[in-house]
């Protein structure tokens, strides 16, 4: 099955900080707050939701098709996605802006403050539509040029490609009525529990309301694993126990590899769910994005073990 996946490439620089920002941060001064954390350390990876959804596919052995902006110093990410087998023919060269960058500060409560450079994201990817059989393609709308998003959602509901719509970072900058349009014109919605709410609050539906407008809405909450809203109610799925939890970097995108997995499989919505909260058990036991790893006999005996 041919497996589109949007969004954005990005290097992130990912700091370390051995305290509570709760600790340093005044509520009564949040208005002229000036704070400075000084790390243990800092690393650079591979990251952007499209590049971190598409490593997560990869380790299930798919081979998606990233479709994204890069910047003039693209050499290096290109190389890292030709040795993982993913081509790089739909993504689109902006040869005079660098790729995004995200600057990801994580505390001793794996709470996070970013900084985001959207660099070639401010650019649109020019994807042409030319998915050969669209009954067979899935699609995911995930945070990246705003622009894209939505016309991709567009795009996406005229040629019959099922399609995942994940806002996501990118919340803030919409428009309340063109979210809910992108929303409506889609499959299903991801997002987290936090940005569900910051949905409702920007479109003035329900939860329930949104869980009418598509198929179903999957909720992810971290440790204490998802929830499918839909016409019918809410399934609760637990989460997978992980006792070695390091960064909480990229988890998200790398539970939508594996819930994309579940459903071009035919396993249902409820095992695709589990198979992404799997994929977001081990993404939060290394530092960074695109660095984890399993085997299938590893990712099968996890999923097995869990949930049967």
């Amino acid at each position: 099955m041919e497996i589109l996946v949007s969004g954005s490439l990005a290097y992130d620089r990912i700091m370390d900080f051995p305290g509570r920002f709760s600790e340093h941060i005044l509520p009564e001064r949040i208005h002229m707050i000036n704070v400075s954390f000084t790390v243990n350390s800092l690393t650079e990876n591979f990251g952007g939701t499209a590049g971190n959804i598409a490593y997560s596919l990869v380790l299930l052995g798919e081979k998606p098709r990233v479709v994204a902006s890069i910047g003039k110093d693209y050499h290096r990410y290109f190389e890292w996605l030709e040795e993982n087998g993913v081509a790089n023919g739909d993504i689109r060269v902006v040869d005079e802006e660098l790729t995004a960058g995200a600057y990801i500060t994580t505390d001793v409560d794996n709470n996070q403050i970013t900084g985001f450079n959207p660099g070639a994201m401010k650019h649109q990817a020019g994807f042409k539509f030319d998915v050969a059989d669209p009954g067979n393609a899935i699609a995911i709308v995930a945070p990246g040029n705003i622009s894209d998003m939505a016309e991709f959602a567009e795009g996406h509901r005229k040629l019959g490609i099922f399609s995942i719509f994940d806002p996501g970072q990118s919340l803030p900058i919409w428009e309340p009525g063109d979210l809910a349009r992108s929303i409506e014109r889609s499959n299903v919605l991801v997002a987290n529990d936090y940005e569900v709410e910051m949905i409702c609050s920007r479109t003035g539906l329900s939860r329930q309301q949104l869980a009418d407008t598509v198929e179903y809405v999957v909720v992810t909450k971290g440790e204490h694993g998802a929830e499918i809203l839909s016409t019918d109610g809410v399934v609760t799925i637990p989460g997978v126990p992980t006792a070695a939890v390091v960064d909480p970097t990229g988890a998200g995108d790398a539970f939508r590899g594996g819930f994309i997995k579940g459903l071009i499989e035919g396993r249902g919505t409820e095992r695709a769910v589990q198979m992404g909260n799997v994929c977001g058990h081990y993404a939060v036991q290394s530092q960074g994005t695109q660095v984890y790893s399993y085997t299938e006999e590893q990712f099968h005996s996890t999923l097995e073990q869990n949930f049967g």
